[in-house]
């Protein structure tokens, strides 16, 4: 591919990398914004989502080839010097490297339920909405194993650029989906054999003695609120024990020693 070099921030061929913050909280029609070279390396790797287009730092290209190689013939890839590139995004891009990928329909958890293996953990989110916290679980969740992430309606967007970020690309690698009815999907995991446990400062079982069947499903709440008493009181509830007078970790930290654990 040849790159095309863009000059002029408004240029059509890039309006969809326009005003990069204020655009993730409005949505982009069914696109998402991968940032960075690991990211954009996992985009076009995926066979899950696909790319639209690149914008590129003229510094930068040359450490992008190898990866861009990966991508079709035909895939659009803009370099932009750096005044430009600030101009078109809205704020400093000290990385340099942006592209748009193109989201999936949307797929029902128990559809992605029912392709997962034997033995298998999941990890069921409810009411996740910050992005550094979905983006930090999603990133423990590549680095043990876990085969997929499932989460309820109240959860913020992985996809969103941040989250996306910070989870260093696993986000467009863990497959996800949501369910709407809480109760609903926790009996379903009952149904296909899923041992559930739910993490709390109040859990019955300490996390080291808790042991697991071939399925598991961990379930990660909110930060402060934690997941709803009524969830609770039907899940078997293990706890990380911590030190006198402190009571709780980050979800994200949480979720890692978690993960390890059951890994």
């Amino acid at each position: 591919m040849e790159p095309a070099r863009i000059d002029d921030p408004r240029d059509p061929r890039v309006a969809a990398y326009l005003d990069i913050r204020e655009r993730d909280l409005a949505g982009r029609q069914g696109r998402f914004v991968a940032e960075g070279k690991v990211v954009l390396d996992l985009l076009l790797s995926s066979s899950r989502f696909g790319a639209e287009s690149v914008l590129v730092l003229e510094n930068r290209l040359g450490g992008v080839e190898g990866i861009l190689r990966k991508a079709p013939a035909d895939l659009p890839v803009y370099v932009v010097s750096s005044a430009v590139m600030d101009a078109i995004a809205g704020f400093h891009m000290h990385r340099g490297i942006l592209a748009i990928g193109r989201k999936q329909a949307q797929q029902p958890a128990g559809t992605l339920l029912d392709t997962l293996p034997a033995r298998a953990l999941v990890v069921v989110l409810v009411g996740i909405a910050n992005h550094d916290n979905m983006g930090a679980i999603f990133r423990n969740a590549a680095a043990f194993g876990a085969d997929a992430v499932l989460m309820d309606a109240t959860c913020c967007d992985p996809l969103y650029r941040k989250a996306i970020r910070v989870s260093v690309g696993a986000a467009l690698k863990v497959p996800f989906a949501s369910f709407t009815d809480t109760p609903a999907f926790t009996a379903e995991l009952g149904r296909q054999g899923y041992d559930q446990f739910a993490l709390s400062p109040r859990g019955r079982t300490e996390i080291r003695d808790a042991r697991r069947g071939a399925r598991l499903a961990l379930y990660l709440g909110t930060e402060g609120e934690g997941l709803p008493e009524s969830l609770l009181a039907t899940l078997q509830t293990v706890r990380i024990t911590m030190s006198k007078g402190f009571d709780s970790l980050n979800v994200a930290a949480a979720s890692a020693i978690a993960l390890h654990h059951f890994s």
